[in-house]
């Protein structure tokens, strides 16, 4: 099997104050299973740790720390790209065209979703999406 993982999801494997159960439960799952993320989430995930560098929460050896550890992951990028079905997902479920992509790739994949963010979280509920908890 295979779950989706929303860059909040790195977020709290990146940044220590920001550990979660859920990215845990990830985390433990990408043992055995794929993880399965929209091209963005690479950029999604850059952008964090650049800017958690400017807030001085981490360092930069802490960056490239985290990449090397997450490069190791069984992390595969979903290329389909369907921007009819992502903008459709946006605007039924109210979401960001960023955070309709993830819910895009769990439906495609028949995957559960693990996020942190609520708003995502709620929309892949409404749509029979499994959320990880």
């Amino acid at each position: 099997m295979a779950i989706v993982l929303d860059a909040s999801i790195a977020a709290a494997w990146a940044l220590a104050d920001e550990a979660s159960s859920v990215a845990e439960t990830a985390a433990m799952r990408l043992r055995t299973e794929i993880g399965w993320v929209p091209s963005l989430w690479w950029y999604e995930i850059r952008n964090l740790l650049v800017v958690n560098e400017r807030r001085k929460r981490i360092t930069v050896d802490d960056s490239e720390a985290f990449l090397r550890i997450i490069a190791a992951y069984p992390i595969q990028v979903d290329s389909v790209l369907d921007e009819r079905l992502n903008l459709q997902v946006a605007r039924q479920y109210a979401l960001s065209f960023y955070d309709a992509a993830y819910l895009t790739v769990a439906i495609r994949n028949h995957a559960p979703l693990a996020t942190l963010d609520r708003d995502l979280e709620v929309a892949a509920a409404t749509a029979g999406v499994p959320v990880l908890r």
